[in-house]
């Protein structure tokens, strides 16, 4: 039957078109295409838009190196570029954070708590013990005063002249230590006690707060640079082994004694917010880093910068800069807002400031006459002494022996910086270090890109401790924690980039001997240093990032024999400062040396970082300086 009808609409198509008709015209099927079977139809669905751009995920394995492999040229086989890859080299083909993470956390306490067991600053040192003394004497004025005195409190004995976020960690603390053992800091009767209960308390607290600020942002950090840089999870973890076992943070903070590394982690915290797109949150934990100390000021210049140029490239964006204004008010209202309660407070009570205490010098400056009589001047008078304190201009143009241009001119005897006033001083040192931050601080806000953040921060840091006010030996750890950052970005461990980031934090360490040997830290200044030094390679016991060609990513001659006479003068002063007194009239002869030595690498690490920020913002190729297909090239230029 179907057979029949198919003949029958054949036979009636033929007829349609002998007559000049076609089926189609009338409405009928057209037999050619009845006969053709159809394709199976499925249903269509509009492709699906995502809401938000995908995270960029990582992979596990190494496929492409970071600087941390090289090609062996007999066995055409990878194998580790430096002893600290070579370590991770097991966990290679099949690496994962839930193993490398905890390792890495376990070996670099064990060398924190290590470091702990020597000597502290002022320990057996009458009259004033140093800086242990100083951040228990903190703990005792916080716990047992009431808030109105604590920036009032006696200046001569180690008075509290750090901001807010200090002054509460101490309390904290202090509190802490009150409920192990009230003699710890009993008011007046603690100074200078130096209790073996008491010493391991401190020691823990500092390792404490550092795992629980530093090394989380550590973490975060490293994990945002691989993200934006697409490195793989076993470099990545190199590089934070790298970063969390810089052996400058290790002595000043576990050895000397101090914590530091809660502004370092306040600070890392902000770099990862910034890499992660959230500005606001940044803005948050860079008013910490300013509100733990001071000296956090060091990387305010780019953080502005940066901050500012995402507000206005590629477009206008009148609402994030809106935001972030709001941010960091709100953020300063936050962080004195204890003290403003305290104050609140002791009023309510009817404490009265100490009987010595005198008005700050800074209500003087105000443009209107506040008397007492005023409901808040007691507020502003906190505010106005908590700001004398923590900016003490009148402390003097470098304090002891600081590898910074004005240090070396003056104590070189180039040219004797005492014959000017402290105001003429402090204006030139404002200018030189204005003119050092100028230059990366406005690449950055005209190109605010993610890549040159950490350059930015080590240009500027460099350019605050070489040039600015009041700066002391311990400030080197500003600038050497955005150059250790370097090391797990895109090349962040290859030859050349390897070098010259070792190079800064050996002499860093290097400036830093004299404080540590005062402090009994000899020992672990030159086992942390060495260990350090020869994990990454680097001279005077490894030769990797020496013997490694121009043209495969190494230094140019001319920077490898910058390198090498500097490592050969540290050697050599080592030998000359420990066979050789100095002489009788030059008493400081040597640290004078150290000081003129380690000035000229850091100007040479400023450069190389104001170079680094050049070549990354991209300005050199928009000016036509830098073909971009002669970008490779750079690698010949380290």
């Amino acid at each position: 039957r179907a057979e029949e009808l198919r003949g029958s609409s054949r036979s009636s198509s033929s007829t349609l078109v002998d007559n000049g008709l076609r089926p189609e015209s009338i409405g009928l099927p057209d037999p050619d295409i009845a006969r053709t079977p159809l394709p199976l139809q499925q249903p269509t669905m509009a492709p699906h838009t995502p809401s938000h751009r995908p995270r960029k995920k990582r992979t596990g394995n190494a496929s492409s190196s970071n600087g941390t492999t090289t090609l062996d040229a007999t066995s055409k086989m990878e194998r580790p570029s430096f002893p600290l890859a070579a370590f991770f080299w097991p966990a290679k083909s099949h690496p994962s954070s839930w193993v490398l993470l905890p390792a890495i956390l376990m070996t670099t306490f064990l060398f924190r708590w290590t470091v702990s067991m020597w000597p502290y600053s002022g320990y057996a040192k009458p009259p004033m013990h140093g800086d242990f003394e100083a951040q228990r004497h903190w703990m005792e004025l916080t716990v047992n005063l009431p808030t109105t005195h604590w920036y009032f409190h006696n200046l001569e004995w180690w008075g509290l002249d750090y901001p807010p976020l200090t002054a509460y960690h101490s309390w904290i603390l202090g509190q802490l230590g009150s409920w192990l053992d009230p003699n710890w800091f009993a008011l007046y009767l603690s100074r200078g006690l130096d209790d073996d209960g008491l010493k391991v308390f401190m020691r823990a607290s500092v390792v404490l707060s550092e795992y629980v600020v530093y090394v989380p942002a550590a973490v975060l950090c490293v994990r945002q640079l691989a993200r934006l840089h697409n490195i793989n999870t076993w470099e990545s973890s190199i590089a934070l082994c790298a970063i969390l076992m810089q052996p400058a943070t290790i002595l000043i903070d576990h050895g000397h004694f101090q914590y530091n590394t809660v502004m370092l982690g306040f600070m890392l915290a902000t770099v990862a917010s910034m890499l992660a797109g959230k500005p606001m949150w940044s803005c948050f934990f860079f008013v910490a880093t300013l509100g733990f100390k001071q000296m956090g000021l060091f990387y305010a210049p780019a953080v502005a910068a940066y901050l500012a140029g995402i507000c206005i490239s590629p477009r206008l964006n009148v609402l994030r800069f809106l935001g972030i204004a709001v941010v960091t008010v709100a953020s300063f209202a936050i962080l004195f807002l204890p003290l403003i309660a305290g104050t609140a407070f002791d009023v309510y009570r009817g404490v009265a400031l100490p009987t010595d205490a005198k008005t700050p010098p800074l209500m003087s400056i105000l443009p209107w006459n506040i008397t007492e009589s005023r409901w808040y001047y007691p507020y502003l008078v906190q505010l106005m002494q908590a700001i004398h304190r923590i900016f003490p201009f009148a402390r003097g143009l470098f304090e002891d022996k600081v590898a910074n241009i004005w240090c070396a001119v003056h104590s070189s005897g180039v040219y004797k910086l005492n014959r000017y006033d402290s105001t003429f001083l402090s204006r030139a040192a404002l200018g030189l270090t204005l003119a050092s931050i100028a230059p990366p601080c406005f690449l950055l806000f005209v190109k605010p890109r993610k890549e040159a953040l950490p350059y930015v921060l080590s240009a500027t840091a460099w350019g605050f401790f070489l040039c600015s006010y009041q700066v002391h030996e311990k400030n080197v750890l500003l600038p050497l924690l955005p150059m250790t950052l370097l090391l797990a970005m895109q090349d962040g461990m290859n030859s050349a980039n390897r070098a010259w980031i070792g190079y800064a934090i050996v002499v860093g360490c290097w400036t830093m001997f004299p404080l540590l040997v005062r402090d009994g830290l000899r020992i672990p200044y030159f086992v942390l240093t060495g260990l350090w030094a020869w994990l990454m390679g680097l001279p005077p016991f490894g030769t990797s990032t020496l013997s490694t060609p121009a043209e495969e990513g190494g230094l140019s001659l001319v920077s490898k024999a910058i390198h090498l006479a500097t490592y050969l003068g540290m050697v050599g002063w080592h030998i000359v400062e420990a066979t050789l007194p100095p002489p009788e009239d030059k008493p400081d002869l040597w640290v004078v040396a150290n000081v003129c030595l380690g000035c000229a690498g850091f100007g040479l690490c400023y450069l190389w970082c104001l170079w680094k920020t050049l070549a990354t913002s991209g300005v050199l190729y928009d000016v036509g300086i830098w073909k971009k297909n002669n970008a490779v090239g750079e690698k010949k230029n380290q």
